[in-house]
């Protein structure tokens, strides 16, 4: 079937897919190739995670007014606006010449990024009539799916057998491609009144957070008692303080921080933060370990860790059809059990711990991990009216990264606290056992984090979120009832 037969909504869904596979492979094909741009441009593990948060943190801060930018100048010209700037950032992120470079640029193909997700995704819902948006939502998952599996397996490749610069330089092919078919196949979308930009309240965001996650980089080699560390994080809570006031006042607020007094999404939402600076930041460390301490090399890493999105895929469908019959917060707490120990197993791994071993445990943290993103994403939005899903949706997107950028730099600055109390050197043949009790401390503490989550879990109200009828598990819809929710 050609192009021009197709209904307009799937043209968008072909558009929105193209570059939503392209943003989401970017987050994962970097993992693997850390350590080699730490060694490439000289740079500590607290100055190396800001290749990663500086990105996170970037998507963070646009995401929440790419809605505004898109109701106010169009939905096609902001698209494809925010491809156009993924894509320079992409290019300059392949020519940086040093670190500070690199991270800058990060922040640019973040900037893209986090315009880019919630933009084409207002595009992807209004092209799909209500009754159709689990098919929608199906579109959604295969890019949701592959591309994080992909990811460590292709960056991996790249780093070992061409060059560290094609992990972004890749990007161009697919970008191209995206942004003409934008440019041929969308239609321009403009609200009639899209309000007023929240200036305020991004500027009190995007500088709280960056002020709190500096002084947690900060911590990990002054100390928590370092002045510096000090008045960045008090100043940056200080803040994110002034920001909820702001935008509690507002009418038109940037971030609808009034969606948190609905019990099951503001519950739904701090398991969400818990949960991803846990996987975020475990994923940070362990490709270090592995490169750094166990000698492998990238490609080798990436066929380690990619068992966990196989895991993803095999408990797909059982949590779905397990999500009616025991309601969200049992799946939630076996989920966080299970990443618990076996995050806490690696502090077990030494040096002559198979490979196959390893990834033979990545299998198994696949699997809770379906049990933690499949009744997550239907608890959620359950209790949601339809009007405030949109709303609803950025600040779910905005926990998640900032989370995210909270969990690596969390465990790079316990990294690096550990490796200084235990007088190691990453890669230093010297001090090779003392690396491995550092890192093995580093696993044990990351772990610990899942307890945090256990707890969070127990605000999950099953009843709440059984009264919702027709919640969308992976594009399927569910009938919930009181009495499955029960179990």
């Amino acid at each position: 079937m050609s192009l021009a037969k197709l209904e307009y909504k799937w043209l968008v869904g072909i558009v929105y897919v193209l570059a939503l596979f392209m943003d989401l492979l970017d987050m994962t094909i970097i993992t693997v190739a850390v350590p080699t741009l730490a060694t490439e441009f000289s740079a500590s593990t607290t100055t190396i995670e800001w290749v990663v948060t500086g990105y996170l943190l970037s998507l963070a801060v646009f995401i929440p007014i790419s809605g505004w930018l898109g109701d106010r100048f169009g939905t096609k010209r902001t698209f494809m606006t925010a491809l156009s700037i993924f894509l320079a950032g992409s290019v300059l992120c392949g020519l940086a010449w040093d670190i500070d470079s690199l991270i800058a640029f990060r922040v640019v193909q973040g900037i893209g990024g986090g315009m880019l997700t919630p933009v084409g995704m207002a595009m992807l819902f209004r092209a799909f009539p209500p009754a159709e948006r689990a098919a929608a939502s199906a579109v959604l998952a295969i890019p949701i799916t592959v591309a994080p599996a992909l990811g460590p397996l292709l960056g991996g490749y790249l780093v070992d057998y061409q060059d560290w610069r094609w992990i972004f330089f890749i990007n161009i092919p697919v970008g191209v491609v995206s942004l003409l078919a934008a440019g041929l196949l969308l239609r321009e979308e403009v609200q009639g009144a899209p309000g007023k930009l929240d200036v305020p309240g991004f500027a009190l965001s995007a500088a709280g957070l960056v002020a709190v996650v500096y002084g947690l980089a900060e911590a990990g080699q002054h100390g928590f008692d370092d002045g510096r560390v000090v008045l960045f994080g008090l100043a940056g809570l200080a803040l994110l303080a002034a920001f909820t006031l702001v935008e509690l006042r507002t009418a038109e607020p940037m971030i609808d921080v009034r969606l948190l007094s609905d019990k099951l999404f503001g519950a739904s939402n701090f398991v969400m933060f818990v949960g991803n600076a846990s996987i975020m930041g475990s994923f940070f460390i362990l490709p270090i370990f592995l490169q750094t301490q166990k000698g492998l090399g990238p490609f080798d890493v990436g066929l380690v860790t990619f068992p966990l999105a196989v895991g993803v895929a095999l408990m797909a469908q059982p949590a779905a059809k397990l999500y009616p019959k025991i309601g969200p917060r049992r799946m939630l707490m076996i989920a966080f059990a299970g990443n618990m120990v076996l995050t806490a197993g690696l502090a077990l791994v030494d040096y002559n711990t198979s490979d196959w071993l390893i990834g033979g445990s990545m299998l198994i943290r696949g699997m809770f991990f379906g049990f933690l993103f499949i009744p997550l994403q239907a608890a959620t939005f359950a209790t949601i009216s339809p009007e405030a899903t949109g709303r609803a949706s950025s600040l779910f997107s905005v926990t998640r990264q900032v989370a995210a950028s909270l969990g690596v730099a969390i465990l790079a600055t316990a990294l690096t606290n550990r490796l200084g109390v235990h007088e190691a050197v990453l890669a230093d043949p010297a001090t090779r056992d003392a690396a491995l009790s550092a890192f093995q401390d580093t696993f044990l503490f990351a772990g610990a984090l899942s307890v945090l989550g256990m707890l969070a879990c127990l605000l999950i109200d099953d009843d709440r979120a059984a009264q919702a009828a027709g919640v969308e598990v992976i594009g399927k819809p569910v009938l919930i009832t009181q009495e499955t929710a029960a179990g």
